[in-house]
């Protein structure tokens, strides 16, 4: 996760300086490069692009991983190219919250009443974020909600990726992701197109590895451990995204864009550390109760 983390901050710079092209074209580079490199992977490890077990619930998933995480990086490369970059960072990190929260419903994990404090402190940082005139670009209203939207999605498709644990191959799931997003990219791109300049075709082909990097890394990390115990780690890239914003963009941030971002951020991880701490606690209570019924069973 650490990985992805740093991968993804190398990516945002590939998306920042691309400004001028239009989002889906940078989909559409981006997925060209990942399916051919993603192709080659699967095809390398010699697994199954449709993945296993009830073949056709694993091919919903993975359709569905896939419309979800593109409908996701549109969002978020649009917020990326409009906003200042630990803004659109920030806002992103709205998706942990987000995947606890489709968790009510599909993966049918409870959520507690300090959670939803939390909740309501990280979006009380989003509405905060958003008023600071001074500092945002005009219209930011629109581009926040984008970035809000985008982490909703991502939730989905966070939440989708553990669903699929043991019946699709990491590799697998990332080639889905790429072949959903391509078809789109295409018809954007064919109707709004702009012919890139080659210092920007340089940029659209690093964005395209370091987004099929970042993907790798990430998913292997949510499919090896439970998503609320890993997502903290990617609050890091947020030190990236400031650093970079600051040393590579001339982004200055106002006090009260600098305070939602730290609500944001105190909401998200609250939530993190408060399930890590129950998750514990019940593990810990059944490790009791079966040690308890081995001693018993002895005893008899």
């Amino acid at each position: 996760m650490l990985l992805s983390t740093l991968v993804f901050a190398a990516m945002n710079v590939c998306v920042k300086q691309l400004g001028r092209l239009p989002t889906l074209e940078i989909i559409l580079a981006r997925s060209v490069v990942s399916v051919g490199l993603s192709w080659w992977a699967v095809r390398r490890a010699n697994v199954s692009v449709w993945g296993s077990g009830e073949t056709g619930r694993s091919r919903w998933l993975l359709a569905s991983r896939g419309f979800t995480g593109a409908l996701a990086l549109v969002l978020y490369f649009a917020t990326v190219q409009h906003l200042p970059l630990a803004v659109a960072v920030t806002l992103q990190y709205l998706s942990p919250i987000c995947t606890t929260l489709v968790g009510i419903r599909l993966l049918r994990e409870p959520v507690r009443a300090v959670q939803w404090a939390c909740f309501g402190v990280a979006f009380g940082g989003v509405l905060l974020a958003q008023a600071d005139r001074a500092t945002l670009p005009p219209g930011a209203a629109v581009w926040v909600l984008t970035g809000v939207g985008g982490a909703v999605v991502s939730g989905f498709s966070y939440v989708t990726i553990r669903r699929l644990r043991g019946r699709a191959h990491p590799l697998a799931i990332v080639l889905w992701f790429p072949l959903i997003a391509l078809p789109v990219g295409l018809v954007g791109t064919a109707l709004h197109g702009v012919w890139p300049t080659p210092a920007e075709w340089v940029w659209l082909a690093l964005t395209g590895l370091f987004t099929q990097g970042a993907q790798v890394t990430m998913t292997r990390a949510y499919q090896a451990e439970e998503v609320s115990k890993i997502a903290a780690l990617n609050y890091v890239g947020l030190l990236y995204a400031v650093g970079i914003g600051w040393a590579v963009f001339d982004e200055q941030l106002g006090p009260l864009t600098l305070a939602g971002l730290a609500l944001v951020l105190a909401g998200a991880l609250a939530n993190v550390w408060v399930k890590n701490r129950h998750d514990r606690r019940v593990a810990e209570a059944r490790a009791d109760t079966a040690t308890a019924e081995v001693i018993a069973a002895e005893s008899v």
